[in-house]
């Protein structure tokens, strides 16, 4: 039932696999992703009932992956070659008997690593032998960077050479509702808030239980699975996580702009900057700028991208030793589940944009829109500062969007409030939507009509 659940959402590059597949010809697909995020599932499940060779690299030494890469090619725990170049000759041969071959090579970035001249050993192969066979390679990995970079980026020996490339992203809301069944509406979006739809996050949730039980057991306990999950991913990827931590717990206390992050954590705005972007690399961080703006601006700010990860250095972190006196849930009950509404606040903005995003809705919008973000600036009429939650613009038009988590319908006030922000952007036609987890009040609908807004409420979310 688990391989059912990890699969939801991956679909289309379960198809798209298949669809390479049946040519016949060589492909060469790269999957790569944040860890936890299904990768190898998806690989797993595209290689059943197929004729197949997969390696998981491992974070070792050259000779240590040369034995694992021979005995998986070789099919024989006895057999290992003396080089890569005399395992790849191995399978150069194999493929002159016309036989298909499929080689899956898992976290493609260790093999790499422990052999650095791996990609130009392979990129010799696919150009000498492998472009007119029936083959069908696929690389992997979790270091995003090191993905794009050294194997899709312009500078690697593979570049211009894969047929296809993967970024798995985690699950939307929608994706999340699939794996969360017996949960009404409201858990299954809180879940989706605090695993940020990481599949193997979500996998780990017992709908036999309340969410809050959930939550209890699987952060707020010295001995759950996410104790100390975003710390352990950090120590994975960066050789130094210390200072890491501290960016993340600035920006998760309330810290956005870059001199506010150096300050706090006692860096200066090089040093600081630096080490951002290393987790903007690994898409926990996000750099923002309003979305009128263009990329250089300066009121660029920083948010934690993952909610994972938000949840955990907003929550745990700061309690961290009174969870380890075996104090989880007094800190839950009295300290984090009244701030659960707030906290959703953000991640419900992010489910708005899914929303705008699918199909069915975003065809139904005023006009096909060319960027989608956050704006904030001067409204220069009240000559205060003025935010909206999502802005959707193209060269003439613009629609303005407010979300609102609140326990109580969204009444017209707000709606007057949206209405009167129009007037602060030039674009020649302009339309209002809003959001609301509660529904709407009756003189908000009837405001929304008489002003052209549109309404949407979380049930049909």
């Amino acid at each position: 039932m688990e391989i059912l659940y990890m699969f939801v959402g991956r679909e289309s590059e379960l198809t798209k696999l298949e669809r390479m597949y049946s040519t016949n010809e060589f492909q060469f697909a790269v999957i790569y992703g944040r860890r936890r995020v299904g990768k190898t599932t998806l690989i797993r499940e595209f290689l059943k009932n197929k004729e197949s060779l997969l390696y998981v690299s491992l974070e070792g030494t050259q000779k240590e992956n040369l034995i694992g890469l021979s005995r998986v090619v070789s099919k024989n725990n006895s057999i290992v070659y003396d080089s890569f170049e005399s395992l790849f000759n191995a399978i150069d041969k194999m493929l002159e008997t016309n036989q298909k071959i499929v080689l899956a090579i898992d976290e493609y970035p260790y093999l790499a690593e422990s052999y650095p001249p791996i990609s130009s050993v392979i990129q010799k192969h696919i150009d000498l032998c492998w472009k007119d066979k029936n083959m069908f390679l696929i690389l992997c990995g979790s270091s995003m960077s090191f993905m794009e970079n050294q194997v899709l980026g312009y500078k690697s020996p593979l570049y211009g050479r894969r047929s296809a490339q993967f970024k798995i992203n985690p699950f939307t809301y929608l994706e999340t509702q699939k794996m969360l069944v017996n949960y009404d509406k409201e858990s299954q979006a809180i879940a989706y808030g605090i695993t940020g739809g990481i599949p193997e996050y979500l996998s780990k949730i017992d709908t036999n239980k309340s969410l809050d039980e959930n939550i209890l057991v699987l952060f707020f306990d010295e001995n759950g699975t996410f104790f100390e999950e975003a710390t352990n991913l950090l120590k994975q990827e960066m050789r130094n996580p210390a200072s890491y931590n501290s960016i993340l717990g600035a920006i998760a206390s309330g810290a956005s702009r870059l001199n506010e992050i150096a300050n706090k954590v006692g860096l200066d705005t090089s040093a600081c900057s630096s080490l951002l972007k290393s987790l903007i690399e690994l898409n926990i961080v996000e750099k923002i700028y309003p979305v009128t703006e263009k990329e250089s601006s300066r009121k660029t700010i920083y948010e934690i991208k993952d909610t994972m990860f938000l949840f955990w250095y907003k929550f745990v972190r700061p309690n961290y030793s009174n969870i380890q006196m075996g104090l989880g849930h007094i800190i839950y009950g009295q300290y984090v589940k009244p701030k659960i509404s707030d906290y959703m606040g953000y991640v419900f903005e992010k489910m708005c944009t899914e929303y705008i995003y699918q199909e069915q809705v975003f065809l139904t919008l005023p006009f096909i829109p060319e960027k989608i973000g956050k704006w904030w600036g001067n409204d220069p009429l009240k000559k205060e500062e003025a935010e909206i939650d999502i802005v959707a613009i193209n060269s003439d038009s613009c629609l303005l969007c407010e979300c609102k988590w609140r326990n109580k319908e969204l009444d017209s006030r707000v709606l007057t409030v949206l209405n009167s922000r129009k007037d602060i952007f030039k674009y020649k036609n302009k339309s209002l939507m809003a959001f609301s987890k509660s529904g709407f009040t009756e003189d908000a609908i009837e405001y929304a009509k008489n002003n052209d807004i549109r309404l949407v409420s979380f049930e049909i979310m």
